[in-house]
This record gives structure tokens, C-alpha cells and sequence, in this order.
């Protein structure tokens, strides 16, 4: 028998490091060779390691999360034999490149930071025998027995509390000879610091849902990329957000009769519109479609837009790029973001669609609250966020008519985009979507 150490090989350009985010064997589990064995993550991509040898592991390099360099030891593996040469290993790329996030489907690790369960159910609280010490603030005030409305009272004289102060214990189902108080009668404040130290014992008061356990979870994988990258974008950019109403009554109207008569062409949401009136005033306002490397002290204004569509999955926030966004109709569009998206959500996105983005869109749909103040996709200066159309009063000369109005937030980097720019900017995207017959206006 002979041991093999099989050392993470070099997996990308200038890469030192990666991340194990998920092991597929354990100590003492039989690999064939090319099986896969582990997923690393690196800035660039999720590789899948597989085995060059068969054996039996006896070793692994670290954990879920843990960094291992290029060229330390991955796994060891027993096998048969004196001299065990050390093929090449095959790295398969599983997973494609966010801008400044790597994708993967990110395994889980949860570990319960109390035994399940514990704390889930209401806990009966033991009587005390006879001359058993009570703890300071369940002790009672005095010898008690049960009045006949079912609260304690003092042998000596009836606890001191208000009505309202009664009905409440009763309806918590807490005794007053149990309460502490500071003062000579029980007040509200007395109840909740009871409430509080009980539910510490196990207590939970009649009518409330029970507490789920503790737990935690390991930030490793997507979710460390996404970490990392937001808190060197907050890090290193000065954000300011503009946030401006506009009257889209025109557009939804324009919106339905485009829908009601687009034959088998995907269905219109907002987006498409909007990105028609992003795309038709970027010209006048290079600054934002820009990318600014801060090492090298040099802003990028690009011609074309790549527009980057923040898009939620389950394993967390990806950005699939629209390339060429200025060249495409509102039908082409919607088509294109729904392909994104369903491609982005099912982990089936290729690479190049997943990278070099030069502005970004953020919406949350139908969640899209009052105002956003969206983070921007480093090394992008700007990001543009819609927020929720809502229908209300507004005056048109001296009548009141229902509106539907929404809000447009757009994040800047200050430190290329002037607050001037960033608000012109805006303005000239709401004259259109105010004016939709603009859109479809050379």
C-alpha cells in the first residue's frame, strides 16, 4: 500500500488560493478514479476536483469554507501499490463567473446551536418543596394561597395590583404571587420583566408561537462572494442615491395595449420600457456607463451598454448581462430577460453571460416599496433602481385624477458622478417614460 497526496493543482490565472465548498467523499470512502471529490471556488468559477487515482481517503484538507493554496495537499488516498505516478487531474469548470461573484449552488452547513426542539414547547414549571429556595425574581412576596378568582395573595394582606394589571396576568396565565415588584403594588412594567426572565426558564406565555432553536450557518461559497464583494463595494465607493417620482399612468396604458395585441411575443412588464429610456439617454451622460478601476486611476466610458440584471436565486443575488441592451426592441428585451433570468435561476448560465456589465438594473418586482437605495456593482459607478407603481390622487390643474405613480432610484459613485449628473440624468429618463411615444422616437 501506498499513500498519494493529491495537491490542489493551479486552476486559474493568477489565482493563489480557493475555497472548499462542498466535499462529495468523507475519511474512509472508496474513489474510482476521475471521481469527483470536491468543489473548490476561486474569483473566477467553481471547479470540480475529481481523483486522479483509486484508493481509499484517509485524509481531507480542511472543511466547508476553508481557503487551500495552490499546491497544498487536498486529500491523501491510500492505494495499492509502492509507486503511485500522479496523472494530471481533470478540472471541469461547473459553475460561471458573476461580475466579482462566483456562482455556485451553495451547500448549506447548519448547525444547531441548541439541541432541536429545545425551547419549542412550553415548559410545565415544577413545583418546590417545602422549604426549596426560589430563584430572586420568581420569589414570591409572601406565604400564598389561591383567592377565589384564581390569584395568588399574601396570608397577611391581598397582592396590590390595577385591573388592567390583573386581567393581563390572567390572560398570560401568570401567577402575582410570582411577580416581583419594586414598588408596594405590581405595575405592567413588573409583568414584562417576568415575561422576560421566564421565557429564559422555558416559560412562553398562553397564545404565543413557540420559539424556533437557534442556529447557525456557515457563510461559505456564493454567499462569502457576495459578502466580500458588497462590503468592498461599500468599502471603497462614497454612494450617493437620487430617488425622483414619476407619473407612469402613459406607460401602464401603453403597456397593456402592447400586451393585448403581442401574438406569441413575450409578455411586456416594466422593464423592457425602462431599459428602452435607460439605454436612449446614456449618450448624454457617459459618466454612468462607465466601469472606474481605482488602482490604476482610469474610468472606462463605454459606447455600448451591457446592462446587468440583478436577479435573486436560491443560491443568492447573480447579475446575468444584457450585451448590447441600446440595440434591442422592447419585444427582444423582454425576451432576452426572461431567458436570463430562467438561466441564471437554474444555474444553466454561461460565463460571458454572467460578466462585463457596465451598468446595472435592480428590481424587485412587485416588492419594490417606497424608495431603494440599491449598492453598486463594483467597478461600476451607477445603479438604477424601479420601485413599486402605486395608484393615488394627484392634482392636474385644479382637478384631483387617480395616477400611477412610481419612484426611480439611481446609486452613484461619487467620486466620478456628480450629484448634478446623476439627477439630469433622471429627469431625462422621466421625460420619456412621462411621454412614452418618445421611446419609439429616433
Amino acid at each position: 500500500m501506498a499513500l498519494f497526496t493529491f495537491k490542489l493543482p493551479d486552476i486559474g490565472e493568477g489565482i493563489a488560493q480557493a475555497e472548499i465548498v462542498g466535499w462529495h467523499v468523507k475519511v474512509g470512502d472508496r474513489v474510482e478514479e476521475d471521481q469527483p471529490i470536491a468543489d473548490m471556488m476561486t474569483d473566477k468559477a467553481t471547479v470540480e476536483m475529481e481523483s486522479p487515482v483509486a484508493g481509499t481517503v484517509v485524509r481531507l484538507a480542511g472543511e466547508e469554507g476553508d481557503q487551500v493554496s495552490i499546491g497544498s495537499m487536498l486529500v491523501e488516498i491510500e492505494v495499492e501499490g509502492d509507486d503511485v505516478a500522479a496523472p494530471p487531474p481533470s478540472v471541469e469548470t461547473i459553475e460561471a463567473e458573476v461580475p466579482g461573484e462566483a456562482v455556485i449552488e451553495e451547500p448549506t452547513s447548519v448547525r444547531p446551536a441548541i439541541e432541536p426542539g429545545a425551547g419549542a414547547e412550553p415548559v410545565e414549571r415544577p413545583s418546590r418543596t417545602e422549604g426549596e429556595a426560589a430563584s430572586p425574581a420568581a420569589e414570591p412576596k409572601a406565604s400564598t394561597s389561591l383567592s377565589p378568582d384564581g390569584s395568588g395573595h399574601e396570608a397577611s394582606s391581598p397582592i396590590l395590583a390595577s385591573p388592567a394589571v390583573r386581567a393581563r396576568a390572567k390572560d398570560l396565565g401568570i401567577d402575582l404571587a410570582q411577580v416581583k415588584s419594586a414598588g408596594d403594588h405590581i405595575r405592567h412594567a413588573d409583568l414584562d420583566a417576568y415575561l422576560l426572565y421566564g421565557q429564559g426558564q422555558g416559560y412562553r406565555a398562553a397564545g404565543k408561537s413557540a420559539r424556533r432553536p437557534d442556529e447557525q450557518v456557515k457563510v461559505i461559497g456564493m454567499r462569502r462572494r457576495i459578502a466580500e464583494n458588497m462590503a468592498a463595494s461599500k468599502r471603497h465607493i462614497p454612494h450617493f442615491t437620487y430617488v425622483e417620482e414619476i407619473d407612469v399612468t402613459a406607460l401602464e396604458a401603453l403597456r397593456e395595449q402592447l400586451n393585448a395585441s403581442r401574438g406569441d411575443k413575450p409578455k411586456l412588464t416594466m422593464l423592457p420600457l425602462l431599459i428602452v429610456a435607460i439605454c436612449k439617454t446614456l449618450p448624454d451622460f457617459p459618466m454612468l456607463n462607465a466601469r472606474y478601476d481605482d488602482e490604476a486611476g482610469v474610468v472606462t466610458r463605454h459606447g455600448s451598454v451591457h446592462l446587468g440584471l440583478a436577479t435573486q436565486t436560491d443560491a443568492g443575488l447573480m447579475v446575468p448581462v444584457i450585451r448590447d441592451a441600446q440595440d434591442r426592441n422592447v419585444w427582444q428585451l423582454a425576451g432576452e430577460i426572461r431567458r436570463l433570468a430562467d438561466a441564471a435561476r437554474s444555474g444553466k448560465a454561461k460565463s460571458e453571460e454572467l460578466s462585463g456589465s457596465t451598468l446595472a438594473l435592480t428590481s424587485l418586482g412587485p416588492l419594490g416599496g417606497i424608495a431603494t437605495t440599491p449598492v453598486i456593482n463594483r467597478p461600476e459607478v451607477a445603479i438604477i433602481g424601479p420601485n413599486r407603481v402605486i395608484e393615488r390622487p394627484v392634482f392636474r390643474g385644479k382637478e384631483i385624477v387617480a395616477a400611477k405613480l412610481m419612484n426611480l432610484s439611481i446609486s452613484c459613485d461619487h467620486r466620478v458622478v456628480d450629484g448634478w449628473d446623476a439627477a439630469s440624468y433622471v429627469q431625462a429618463v422621466r421625460k420619456l417614460l412621462e411621454n412614452p411615444a418618445l421611446l419609439f422616437v429616433d
